[in-house]
């Protein structure tokens, strides 16, 4: 099978990449490269690629591809937001174009990765697909609009998966540590301290990048009829946890760490998620990270690379940060395309 990955530089693409490629599958990216100085250690660039925004996208550019992994798009921001017309030009319409295109190009299989971010505050129950959703943020929402849209145009010869997400943690060669876990255990090697930024009372559905990825590469070979506009909750309903959880097993597994509390601020997101359906619907897969495991990966390498308080809070690994700082120099403009030097009168 020829798979188109969109985004396939970045944290969670690096890794998606690699394990399709690892299982034989044809592996092709799309990635437009705002994160290619942001590598951790040596990164490997063995998969072929058109250098592309998604945006650009032609449909003579699918035509060899039977099915689409599509992973690019904005992050979802923990400060100030995004403009929520950007994120809506590149994550809704963008996606849209892209599988308006797949459709054109007959192509069949379009794997969306959607979030769990979708269910904003509930954490008194577990949420399953069929839950009530409350996307709080400008990503939240585009997402669980591109799940509607899309679904509209399955058919028999288009096939739609929705995969939402948990909170990804992990190592990667294109690292983040602007999700909750990786930035724990980022501070805690290279501070020796946690600041946690709320009380931690809220819930996460965690998963890690690694089975994540092989979550990617079961759904694209299930059955049609098993998957055609379906959506799944991409994470083990044993693996929700409270973001003060987290950070005390982060404590607990780095040796001198400490945590210090925020009492009296509350994060407004706040959900569980039950797995059952992923289990379900894909029952040869099995996902094998626990998070304590998740955290002694991260520490280890960590530890080894010497990270750096400076590397820890910089750009390089925070995405909204590094797509600000591109702004401001001049090297993106507002719409985060490449600028273009003046043509001189």
């Amino acid at each position: 099978m020829r798979v188109l990955v969109t985004g396939h530089r970045g944290y969670i693409g690096s890794v998606v990449a690699e394990v399709l490629r690892h299982a034989r599958f044809d592996v092709v990216g799309l990635d437009c490269d705002l994160y290619g100085a942001c590598g951790f250690g040596r990164v490997a660039e063995e998969t072929p690629s058109f250098d592309l925004d998604v945006r650009e996208v032609e449909f003579t550019d699918l035509l060899s591809f039977d099915a689409v992994v599509h992973l690019a798009a904005l992050p979802e921001c923990f400060g100030p937001e995004l403009d929520p017309a950007l994120v809506e030009e590149v994550n809704l319409h963008g996606t849209l174009r892209l599988a308006e295109c797949c459709k054109q190009a007959q192509v069949s299989r379009f794997l969306f990765a959607s979030s769990c971010a979708v269910y904003g505050r509930d954490p008194a129950d577990l949420q399953n697909e069929e839950s009530p959703t409350a996307p709080l943020t400008a990503y939240a929402r585009s997402k669980l609009e591109c799940e509607r849209l899309l679904s509209q145009l399955a058919d028999s010869t288009f096939s739609p998966v929705f995969l939402r997400c948990a909170t990804v943690y992990g190592m990667s060669p294109r690292l983040r540590l602007d999700t909750v876990v990786n930035d724990f255990v980022a501070s805690a090697v290279a501070r020796g301290r946690i600041d946690m930024q709320t009380e931690g009372r809220a819930w996460r559905p965690l998963v890690h990048v690694e089975d994540l990825a092989r979550t990617f590469a079961a759904a694209l070979t299930a059955p049609d009829d098993s998957v055609r506009s379906q959506v799944l909750n991409v994470a083990a309903t044993d693996q929700n946890h409270r973001i003060i959880d987290v950070a005390d097993l982060v404590a607990e597994l780095v040796p001198g760490c400490t945590r210090a509390d925020a009492p009296g601020v509350f994060d407004r997101r706040s959900y569980r998620v039950d797995g059952s359906k992923l289990a379900r619907t894909l029952p040869k897969l099995s996902l094998r990270w626990t998070l304590e495991q998740g955290i002694r990966q991260l520490r280890d390498a960590f530890a080894s690379a010497a990270l750096t308080p400076s590397a820890w809070r910089g750009e390089r690994f925070r995405r909204v940060m590094r797509l600000q700082s591109l702004i401001e120099r001049g090297e993106l403009d507002a719409t985060l395309r490449q600028s273009r030097p003046a043509i001189p009168a």
